[in-house]
């Protein structure tokens, strides 16, 4: 195991995304962690999926706090820099200037970049989502952090980012043959623009690492669920549709295979990740990548039984509900690949950590959250 470099504890740190999914999530588990971390948190609330998803994500982030919130904005949390153990800005990282300010003001030691335009059919039908979110905002992540070394910004006790940290993606393997995937991987064929994108975050923070010194780390996520996760999931998908007696689509006639990944599982990568910069690697720069994912992927026709089950359990759907009626097995879509299977050796050499939540329990506790939320 590597010996970490970092105590969170005290840090300012920088969460972008931090009304999504993993973002709120990792947001609520550092302030659990470290009584005395302040945490920075940026988030466009883009109406891509249900925004009111994403405003309970920061009201429980809230809920948390308590007492200890400040001066409260209309997300239940602060706005105000300073204000909190957790503050809050509505803001694209692809504007320029909300970045800047919110670095020269906030002063991070350590940067978690999750914010993205996420989906992988949705790039198809709007790539100018994709090209903005997730290359010229994390070019402006990218900027920000390098420029938080000059030596007007630099204080005695400020000396710039301690380490970025960043959302890749399994995408970036596109139609990669060898399972399972391997960092170690040649990933220069992807089948999507969102995977494109994603591949380039690599790219651009090793060439930002070489030349400017930033130590970055990227996180390659296997298909994250989990309670309040993305509605343009296919569990969460499944869910809504099933529930409204639709008829939901299982694609490549089921012959997929997926590594589902519970979100408290990324967090606990994600966090341990936080805590080591990289050391200079053979070619002297502090660069790495690591795939999380939970090294077990499962049939789509298996992963739907099981969801279907734990729906049934939560009562969300009746005892006698028909699925069969209710499936429809297609082809594969535009920008799908085959399987998804995550090679975590590195991780958990360098660790001692592996995601390893079964998907049962997983879907259990999203069904139980679905019932709750949606009544």
């Amino acid at each position: 195991m590597l010996d970490k470099n970092i105590d969170l504890s005290g840090k300012r740190v920088i969460v972008t995304g931090a009304a999504g999914f993993i973002g709120s999530n990792l947001c609520m588990e550092l302030i659990k962690r470290y009584s005395d971390i302040q945490i920075l948190g940026i988030d466009n609330v883009n109406d891509y999926y249900d925004v009111g998803i994403k405003k309970d994500r920061l009201k429980r982030i809230a809920e948390i706090l308590g007492d200890k919130v400040g001066t409260a904005g209309e997300y239940g949390v602060s706005e105000t820099i300073g204000d909190s153990r957790f503050v809050f800005i509505k803001g694209n990282i692809a504007d320029r200037a909300v970045i800047d300010k919110a670095f020269d003001e906030f002063k991070p030691e350590v940067v978690v970049n999750l914010a993205a335009q996420a989906g992988v059919r949705y790039s198809i039908e709007n790539p100018d989502a994709y090209i903005e979110a997730n290359l010229i905002g994390f070019y402006n992540i990218l900027e920000a952090c390098r420029h938080s070394y000059d030596s007007q910004k630099a204080s005695d006790d400020y000396k710039g980012v301690e380490h970025l940290v960043y959302a890749s993606s399994s995408s970036v393997y596109g139609s990669n043959k060898k399972i399972p995937y391997s960092t170690d991987d040649k990933v220069d064929n992807p089948v999507s623009l969102y995977a494109a994108t994603k591949k380039s975050n690599e790219l651009l923070a090793h060439a930002y690492t070489k030349l400017y010194g930033i130590p970055s780390t990227g996180l390659r996520f296997f298909t994250v669920y989990g309670p309040a996760g993305r509605p343009d999931m296919a569990y969460f998908g499944f869910t809504n549709k099933l529930v409204k007696g639709e008829t939901i689509k299982i694609f490549n006639f089921g012959n997929c295979k997926r590594d589902f990944t519970y979100v408290d599982d990324i967090v606990e990568g994600v966090i341990n990740v936080m805590e080591k910069a990289p050391d200079e690697n053979e070619n002297g720069v502090r660069y790495k990548v690591y795939n999380i994912g939970n090294n077990d992927p499962v049939n789509l026709l298996d992963f739907v039984d099981i969801l279907q089950q734990e729906l049934i359990s939560a009562g969300v759907l009746p005892k006698d509900y028909d699925f069969e009626a209710h499936k429809e097995l297609v082809p594969m879509q535009p920008g799908d690949v085959e399987v998804t299977y995550a090679d975590v050796t590195p991780l958990q050499q360098d660790f001692g950590f592996k995601p390893n939540t079964p998907l049962r329990e997983g879907l259990r506790k999203f069904a139980k959250w679905y019932k709750e939320y949606y009544g």
